[in-house]
C-alpha cells in the first residue's frame, strides 16, 4: 500500500498544479467571496430573529428573504465553488493527469456565479420558490444545471485520462458527488418547478432533495479531502484501508433515504419517516468505517491543516449521531419547526467548511509555489472558526429546544417564547460575527498568497518529495 519515493520522484509543485492554477484560483476566490457575503446575510438574519424591528422597513431584507439569501449564498456560492475546486484538484493529483478543459471551468463558473447573483436579486424582490435549499427563481435553474456540468466536465476528463488503473477512496467520493448532484438537482427541478407533483408529495421531494444535497454532495467531498490529506501529511498508510469501500457504498445506498425523518408527525404515510429513521441508523456504519480509517486525523502533530480537518471530522461524526438520535419520534416532536433545525444545518455546514478549509490550506501553497504569507492569520482563522461554530451551534440548539418545549404548552404565548429564546439568539449573533472575522482572515491571507512572488527557497520547500508516498489516499 506504500511506495518509497526517490529524490527524482514527482515534485509537490508540478505541471499538474500549474495546469489547474487559474481555474482553481478562480473557484476558490469566488467561494470565499460568497462565504463572506453569506456570513453577513446570516448575521442580518440572526439579528432580525431577536430584534424584529431591525431593517423592518427594508422590503429586500425581511426575515423570510434574508433567510433565503443567506442559504443561497452559502450553499450554492460557497459550497459548490469550493467543492468543485477541491474535486478538480484531487482528480488531477490522484490521476496524474493535467487538467484538460480549464476554459470550461472558467466559463461554467462565470455562469454559475452570475446565476447566484441573479438569484439573490430575484429573492430580494420576492421572486423565489418555497422549497428549502432550492429557493432560487425557477427560470435560473436550467442555466445553473448546465453551468455546473461545464465546471465538472474537466474533472470527468481527468478521471477518464488518468495514468493509472488503480483508484483511491478520495476519487470514489469525488466522482460520486460530481455525478449525483446534477441528477438530484435536475429531478428536483422537474418534480417541484416545471412539472410539479401535487399536494404533500412536494414536501417529500423537497426533503429528499435537501438531504441529498447534504449527504450525497457535501459529505462525499469533505470525506474525500480527509482520505487525501491524512496520508499525505502523516506519511503513513491509512489503517484498514480495505474497509473504505464499504463506508463509501453505505453512504450512497442509505444516505439518499434519510430526508423523510423531517416528516415525522406530518400528513404522510408512516413508512416514509420510519424508513428514513432506519436509513439514518444504517449510515452510522459509514461513520464507523471512517473512524477506523481516519482516526489518525486527531493526532495533528501541530499541523494547521490537520487541526481544521480534525475539527471538521469531529463535526461530521457528531452530525451522524444527531441524525439518528433526533430523528426518533419522541425527540422530533420537540425539535421540529424550531431553531434546532438551524443548529443542525449549521453543524453540517461547519463540518464541510472546516474540512474544505483544511484542503485549501494544503493545496493553495502548492498551486502558488510559496508558503502562506501569515501563519498568524491561519491561527486567527482557526480560533475564530472553531469557537464561532461551537458557540453558534450550541446556542441555536438550546434556543430550539426551549422553543420546542414552549410550543408543546398551550398556555405559553408566542411573546414568552421569543423572550425565552432571545438570550441564546444574542449569543448566536456574536458567534456569527466571530465567524465573519475568521473568514476575513482567510480571505486576506489568500489574496496575499496569490500576489506573493515565489522564491527559490519556497519552491524547493514544496518540491521536496516526502519520504513516503501513500497510495491509499
Amino acid at each position: 500500500m506504500t511506495n518509497a519515493m526517490s529524490n527524482n520522484s514527482s515534485a509537490e509543485v508540478s505541471d499538474l498544479d500549474r495546469s489547474a492554477r487559474c481555474s482553481i484560483y478562480y473557484l476558490i476566490f469566488s467561494a470565499l467571496a460568497w462565504l463572506l457575503l453569506g456570513g453577513v446575510l446570516a448575521l442580518v438574519n440572526l439579528v432580525q430573529q431577536h430584534t424584529p424591528s431591525f431593517l423592518a422597513d427594508c422590503s429586500f431584507l425581511t426575515f423570510g428573504r434574508s433567510q433565503a439569501l443567506q442559504e443561497t449564498a452559502l450553499m450554492y456560492g460557497w459550497t459548490i465553488n469550493a467543492g468543485v475546486a477541491l474535486a478538480l484538484w484531487l482528480l488531477i493529483r490522484l490521476g496524474h493527469s493535467a487538467l484538460r478543459g480549464g476554459n470550461y471551468v472558467i466559463i461554467g463558473g462565470l455562469f454559475w456565479n452570475l446565476g447566484i447573483a441573479m438569484s439573490l436579486v430575484g429573492i430580494a424582490t420576492g421572486d423565489m420558490t418555497s422549497f428549502s435549499l432550492l429557493q432560487m427563481p425557477r427560470y435560473l435553474h436550467p442555466i445553473m444545471l448546465v453551468a455546473f456540468a461545464a465546471m465538472a466536465s474537466p474533472g470527468i476528463l481527468a478521471w477518464t485520462g488518468r495514468k493509472s488503473e488503480t483508484t483511491f477512496a478520495a476519487q470514489w467520493y469525488v466522482l460520486a458527488a460530481l455525478f449525483l448532484f446534477p441528477w438530484f438537482f435536475s429531478v428536483a427541478q422537474v418534480m417541484l418547478l416545471f412539472v410539479p407533483v401535487r399536494g404533500a408529495l412536494q414536501t417529500v421531494v423537497a426533503t429528499w432533495y435537501a438531504q441529498n444535497f447534504l449527504s450525497l454532495f457535501l459529505a462525499p467531498l469533505a470525506v474525500a479531502s480527509l482520505y487525501y490529506l491524512l496520508p499525505k501529511i502523516k506519511g503513513r498508510v491509512i489503517p484498514s484501508y480495505d474497509f473504505a469501500i464499504y463506508g463509501f457504498w453505505s453512504l450512497l445506498l442509505f444516505g439518499t433515504w434519510m430526508g423523510g425523518r423531517h416528516l415525522v408527525g406530518g400528513p404522510f404515510p408512516a413508512w416514509i419517516p420510519t424508513m428514513a429513521i432506519v436509513a439514518s441508523a444504517l449510515v452510522l456504519f459509514h461513520h464507523l468505517i471512517l473512524i477506523v480509517n481516519l482516526r489518525g486525523v486527531f493526532d495533528n502533530g501541530g499541523s494547521n491543516v490537520l487541526k481544521f480537518a480534525a475539527f471538521g471530522f469531529a463535526g461530521y461524526l457528531l452530525n451522524g449521531l444527531v441524525d439518528v438520535v433526533f430523528s426518533s419520534r419522541a425527540l422530533a416532536v420537540v425539535t421540529q419547526f424550531t431553531y434546532f433545525q438551524q443548529a443542525h444545518l449549521q453543524l453540517c455546514l461547519a463540518a464541510f467548511s472546516m474540512m474544505v478549509f483544511a484542503a485549501i490550506y494544503f493545496l493553495a501553497p502548492r498551486l502558488a509555489g510559496t508558503a502562506w504569507p501569515s501563519t498568524a492569520l491561519i491561527r486567527t482563522h482557526y480560533l475564530a472558526s472553531s469557537i464561532g461554530f461551537i458557540v453558534l451551534i450550541i446556542s441555536l440548539a438550546i434556543a430550539g429546544w426551549r422553543q420546542g418545549i414552549d410550543l408543546g404548552q398551550a398556555k405559553v404565548s408566542f411573546q414568552t417564547m421569543a423572550e425565552h429564546a432571545r438570550p441564546w439568539l444574542l449569543v448566536a449573533t456574536a458567534a456569527q460575527a466571530l465567524l465573519i472575522l475568521g473568514n476575513i482572515a482567510l480571505g486576506i491571507n489568500f489574496v496575499r498568497l496569490i500576489f506573493t512572488k515565489s522564491t527559490t527557497e519556497s519552491i524547493n520547500q514544496f518540491q521536496q518529495p516526502q519520504a513516503l508516498e501513500v497510495s491509499a489516499s
